[in-house]
């Protein structure tokens, strides 16, 4: 990967390649919000889209990446599983059905409700049917991984997890490397939570850059693909700006220093479907 290209990658465990930066739509409200969004962020040249069943807006996901003009095949598109319904092969099928997509780049078990084993044979199965490329997991601990690990027969390629200098869950991110999976980053800034904090804004003086880069920066430079959601334009631009500098190791380590996880090998601080 070279971290100083806009257009960067990361190699998955099934030989595809997923950008190291892309925009994430939680939240985001079905219909012109997110539509909007994602049009804006594909012309300014993200090539990844992170949706989820939870999220109710793949519809308008898909009718932006149609309008876009963009060929399907050079957009790396995410959904998840919501582990509320039962059939992980059947819930791709109706999400394909929203996006209007004949497939996924990825498809994620959004979290790890009723245990981390259960839904992966669907998921497999997701695969076979060539419904989507890849499948992974997201919100799973290093526990609830090396439980999977012992039952699945296609390794998961990516754990989507809560991640950045505040909840900086190195061990985690190790027990990923560990297994092969690539972690992705969600609410790098902490859902805006973040970006007043002064040593993030000490350092994005210090290099010119805004506290939002800085903390975008800071999960790249850790290894990550990272997916700041934004419904707004300036920052949907602003948060792709972060491959035209790099954060020394003094900067880094007070970044990490940051951290309220005891770098955990835990996914959350709370299960809230308990």
């Amino acid at each position: 990967m070279t971290a100083n290209s806009a257009q960067a990658t990361l190699t998955l465990s099934n030989g595809t390649a997923i950008p190291v930066f892309g925009l994430g739509v939680w939240q985001a409200a079905d219909g012109p919000e997110t539509e909007r969004a994602v049009e804006w962020a594909l012309e300014m040249g993200y090539r990844l889209i992170d949706t989820a069943q939870a999220y109710r807006n793949e519809a308008s996901v898909g009718r932006a990446i149609r309008s876009s003009g963009i060929p399907r095949e050079d957009i790396f598109l995410t959904t998840k599983f919501y582990p509320g319904n039962k059939d992980p092969r059947a819930e791709a099928e109706k999400s394909l059905e929203r996006l209007g997509t004949d497939y996924l780049d990825l498809y994620l078990i959004h979290w790890p409700q009723s245990g981390p084993t259960w839904a992966w044979p669907g998921m497999e199965a997701a695969v076979e049917a060539g419904l989507t490329k890849g499948i992974g997991i997201s919100n799973f601990s290093a526990a609830e991984i090396q439980e999977l690990l012992k039952t699945s027969q296609i390794q998961p390629a990516v754990n989507q997890i809560q991640f950045s200098p505040f909840e900086y869950r190195a061990a985690l991110l190790a027990a990923c490397e560990d297994a092969g999976i690539v972690a992705q980053a969600y609410s790098p800034l902490g859902t805006g939570r973040h970006l007043g904090d002064p040593v993030v804004a000490r350092i994005a003086a210090a290099t010119d850059h805004t506290p939002a880069q800085v903390l975008i920066r800071w999960a790249v430079q850790k290894g990550l693909s990272v997916i700041p959601k934004s419904t707004h334009r300036e920052r949907i631009e602003e948060n792709f700006a972060v491959f035209d500098f790099e954060l020394d190791d003094e900067a880094v380590s007070a970044l990490d220093a940051l951290d309220t996880t005891g770098r955990t090998d835990e996914a959350l601080g709370q299960k809230w479907w308990s």
